[in-house]
């Protein structure tokens, strides 16, 4: 994850304390109409528990296929190396280090909680995080990475993301932390980051391999670009942009595969990584290599499927206008 220079310098400065109460879940879009019931009702849990990321009408959950074109578009893809293809950030190593993709970490109700001590205090959530020896961390623990840790505590249904995750003797530390109910639609307060640059969860817009093998994603897909503008769309909350140019894209800004791309040469479990792409888009959260996007670190991605989600081209998207979303 890349920080402002500005963010920076303004939370050297800051005074750590409790963080705010999360602003009030917004109200469900009366613009596009969001997923089919019997669709929202196969958006799957997370493996080994009965918890939905998220409400069906979230705004990760929202099927976009009806939005227009958001006129700011070309000139966004302009500045984001269309040129190549997409590149799946998981899958297996070969051997060299973990796994990639970003691992979730299950634990039960009554699993110890511990402190986490924040680098960007005054935006984190300052609650004890269900952490422990079990806690997988991207990438590995001496990891030179993002380090992100995920959770989700089953039972309660309740999400902990940290990113720059580190332990030592015991004592956890992170750069940021951030936690959600899984039942709710509340957002962060704006200006705040997450574990993301956007503010926004994780885990939403992970690719799973269990909904993939199940053939149905139910999502949008979390990716990245080098270069983003000091802005963000609702409702990522916060942004780490290099340039105040509106002709680079903001944090939040939402990329659907055009109806028109030809999937008929991808086999089955590659065409519904691309039936998401067109339904439900991708969601620009942070920043990093252009046009990858993530999915979790499982053993069980098939080498064959990712190397063929790499044929995707850039050029198949546009982004979409979700004003009336928010």
């Amino acid at each position: 994850m890349i920080r402002s220079a500005a963010l920076l310098t303004a939370l050297a400065v800051a005074v750590g304390g409790p963080a705010v109460a999360l602003a009030a879940p917004h109200p469900a879009a009366s613009g596009p109409a969001g997923p089919t019931a019997d669709r929202a009702a196969s958006v799957a849990p997370i493996a080994g528990t009965t918890c939905r990321p998220f409400p069906a009408d979230n705004y990760w959950n929202t099927d976009i296929r009806s939005l227009p074109v958001d006129p700011r578009s070309a000139a966004w893809l302009a500045h984001m190396s269309t040129g190549r293809n997409l590149h799946p950030d998981f899958g297996p190593s070969y051997g060299d280090g973990p796994n990639y993709g970003i691992p979730i970490t299950v634990v039960g109700r009554l699993h110890p909680k511990v402190r986490v001590r924040f680098d960007y205090s005054s935006e984190s959530d300052h609650v004890r995080y269900p952490f422990g020896r079990d806690t997988r961390i991207e990438g590995g623990r001496n990891s030179a990475g993002d380090k992100h840790a995920i959770v989700v505590r089953k039972g309660r249904c309740r999400l902990y993301e940290t990113w720059n995750t580190r332990v030592r003797n015991g004592h956890w530390r992170a750069g940021s932390g951030a936690t959600w109910s899984l039942g709710s639609n509340a957002l962060r307060p704006d200006g705040w980051t997450s574990a993301d640059a956007a503010g926004l969860p994780i885990l939403p817009g992970l690719l799973r391999w269990s909904e993939v093998k199940a053939g149905w994603v139910g999502h949008a897909i979390r990716f990245t670009t080098d270069v983003t503008s000091r802005h963000h769309l609702w409702p990522a909350r916060h942004d780490a942009g290099s340039t105040d140019s509106w002709a680079y894209p903001p944090m939040g800004a939402r990329f659907r595969m055009k109806g028109s791309f030809d999937a008929s040469g991808f086999s089955a479990r590659a065409r519904t990584v691309i039936t998401a792409m067109k339904d439900y888009g991708l969601v620009l959260a942070d920043n990093g290599s252009p046009w990858f996007f993530q999915g979790e670190q499982n053993k069980y991605w098939p080498p064959a499927l990712v190397e063929e989600l790499k044929r995707i081209p850039a050029s198949a998207f546009e982004a979409v206008d979700t004003s009336s979303m928010g």
